[in-house]
């Protein structure tokens, strides 16, 4: 197949068998010649679940357990380029607005209300921007491990070195970006669950794309963007709840508590022995924390 800026790969779906954890199917939908995945389970007020870098909806199998347990709908889609959604080979495919926009048709299409917004890593600039370009269809925001990029953030040489590793390795190395983020080792199940979505390097685009859309200067392409979404949210009186990994490698705690502030608010939970991916280190915790902040509202 082929959307005139590159070839698509499409997953096989016996790469997706027998994931640890995760029985969750996956509804599609076409946009724009794309087949995109989500995960929708349960009943009651709806969750959505926004992923970022370079995971899939597999890494919210705890939460989503919790909140069908606990009486929620849990919607975890896969940004086009990862999980079970389709994934266009160019990398200038990729955009801050094209993925926002994409999260935008899902809410509409779904026609979700009184949602409930969950976001982590590059699910944060995607699903903050949506929460204020979309006021009246989400009502909550849970923010974990993620900020906004408006090009006047400090980036450290290890993250430029990373940067430069991103744009050019062709076939980027999943298992070992999500194993080396966690504060304990997730497993090898784990690991190759992640690894499941990319057949082969071509398919890995949107991964390598990712760290790419994050403007350095103001001047860059998304800044602007960043920009209006965190003076928007700053002013914001939605309920609001932070939760951050007390070992986060990739944005600390301290970086989380000055964003959280930046938000008006603070790090409601810091929760212990978990890194980036603190929803394998600290999973069913998390689960437990969206449940009861949820119920309390």
């Amino acid at each position: 197949m082929s959307t005139g800026t590159g070839e698509v790969i499409r997953t096989p779906e016996e790469r997706f068998e027998a994931l640890p954890g995760f029985p969750y199917r996956a509804r599609y939908r076409d946009v724009d010649g794309l087949r995109l995945a989500h995960v929708d389970e349960g009943a009651g007020p709806p969750v959505l679940l926004l992923h970022g870098e370079p995971t899939w909806s597999f890494l919210w199998r705890h939460s989503i357990a919790a909140l069908v347990a606990g009486g929620y709908r849990a919607i975890a889609p896969d940004h086009a380029g990862f999980g079970r959604s389709d994934k266009p080979t160019a990398l200038d495919w990729y955009s801050y607005d094209r993925h926002t926009a994409l999260a935008a048709e899902l809410l509409e299409r779904l026609d979700l209300r009184d949602v409930t917004v969950v976001v982590h890593d590059w699910g944060g600039p995607i699903g903050l921007r949506l929460a204020v370009e979309q006021p009246d269809r989400i009502a909550r925001i849970v923010v974990t491990d993620t900020g906004l990029f408006t090009g006047h953030q400090r980036m450290t040489p290890a993250w430029e070195a990373f940067r430069g590793f991103v744009e050019q390795t062709e076939d980027l190395p999943i298992g070992m970006l999500v194993r080396g983020a966690c504060h304990s080792d997730p497993g090898d199940a784990v690991v190759a669950a992640y690894e499941a979505p990319f057949p082969d390097a071509a398919s890995k685009a949107g991964a390598r794309a990712f760290p790419l859309l994050i403007p350095r200067t103001p001047e860059e392409p998304g800044a602007a963007a960043g920009q209006r979404t965190l003076d928007a949210l700053a002013r914001d009186s939605r309920p609001t709840l932070v939760v951050w990994a007390s070992d986060d490698p990739i944005i600390p705690l301290s970086t989380g508590e000055r964003f959280a502030r930046a938000l008006g608010g603070e790090v409601a939970h810091v929760l212990p022995q978990a890194g980036h991916f603190l929803q394998e280190d600290q999973g069913p915790l998390l689960g437990r924390l969206l449940v009861d902040w949820l119920d309390a509202r």
